[in-house]
């Protein structure tokens, strides 16, 4: 290993993403303001809001719900929810009996059309590995623990297949309508790594 690799592992990575995202545009291979757009639209503007309307909807509408399990990329689209990263997506109901959980073993791949960028957890190694080998221990650890009798089924997302959880309804919602249903619903339950919180 070279010195200068050395000395490139102890500088911290924002340092190193922005000397990178400065050589670049430098040398005019991207946009500074498209690139800060692009990270704005998924950071702020897009987040998890786009899945958690999914998430109402579908319990709202038992149509729509059926729908989104057989064909998870068109009927996302038909609330105008598509575009790069949400090519292909792959919709997994948890209930009483199965709990899902998302990872991507090979990188990051993620429903960014859905749920923005992707949290710095998800694309942990640490994460990536553990979660396909003890599920159990990795979803207690960040703080749900689940019966013995809910099988517990990873989904390994991919460039070719993002998959994203349909988390269950909690009780006492039932008369809520789809708009005040939104913000209870989170990120983390659309990975499968919480549970949706009763109000």
């Amino acid at each position: 290993m070279s010195n200068e690799l050395t000395v490139n592992d102890h500088i911290p990575i924002e340092l190193r993403t922005e000397a990178l995202e400065d050589l670049l545009v430098e040398r005019g291979l991207v946009d500074r303001t498209v690139m800060d757009n692009f990270i704005k639209t998924y950071a702020q503007d897009v987040g998890p809001l786009n899945g958690a309307k999914v998430v109402a909807k579908a319990w709202t509408d038992p149509e729509f719900k059926e729908r989104l399990l057989a064909n998870g990329t068109t009927t996302v689209a038909e609330l105008g929810f598509k575009g790069p990263q949400g090519e292909h997506i792959v919709v997994v109901e948890n209930s009483d009996d199965l709990h899902n959980v998302i990872v991507c073993t090979l990188c990051s791949c993620y429903p960014w059309p859905l749920l923005g960028l992707p949290p710095s957890w998800y694309k942990d190694p640490v994460y990536r590995s553990r979660v396909v080998k003890e599920p159990r221990a990795v979803l207690a650890e960040m703080g749900l623990d689940l019966p013995d009798s809910q099988q517990v089924k990873v989904w390994d997302s991919s460039s070719e297949v993002r998959f994203f959880v349909l988390p269950q309804r909690p009780a006492g919602t039932e008369g809520m309508s789809e708009e005040d249903l939104v913000p209870l619903i989170t990120r983390e339950s659309m990975i499968g790594v919480a549970l949706v919180a009763a109000p």
